[in-house]
């Protein structure tokens, strides 16, 4: 099956990936499993799978711009913000970052505050949210 993708979703797309612009459309073939489950949820929602295609595309490039936000900001925080904020994503308590860091949990509590400030949140849960999809296994 052949899909076309619209010329604004294209040159988004070649930005994001860092390619030169080509055409105003590309065209591109899907191997079989994928063709398959495409046609099967199109079917589910009563939708042409162009249609879900190109919304599956939106939502991926979506996704990728607010990662690679997430990754700008994360570049300005301070190695010490850096390791709080994955501790908090792990799902460590204040008390058990401090321990960890070997700093007070007043300390903490200032170093979560800059880093919930820096990215605009208003809380770890909506940091976490934020960064759900990142790995932080170094830090455990």
């Amino acid at each position: 099956m052949f899909f076309r993708m619209a010329a604004l979703q294209w040159k988004k797309l070649c930005r994001l990936l860092g390619l030169e612009q080509a055409n105003d459309t590309i065209r591109f073939e899907l191997d079989t499993p994928f063709d398959l489950m495409l046609e099967s949820l199109a079917r589910q929602e009563r939708r042409s799978p162009q249609d879900v295609a190109a919304d599956l595309v939106r939502h991926a490039l979506v996704e990728r711009q607010q990662a690679e936000d997430g990754l700008v900001v994360w570049r300005t925080l301070s190695p010490r913000e850096q390791e709080v904020a994955a501790f908090i994503c792990l799902g460590y308590t204040n008390r058990q970052i401090a321990a960890r860091l070997g700093i007070s949990p007043e300390t903490v509590k200032t170093h979560v505050r800059n880093v919930l400030s820096k990215f605009d949140l208003h809380t770890k849960a909506e940091l976490r949210q934020a960064l759900s999809g990142w790995d932080f296994s170094a830090w455990s």
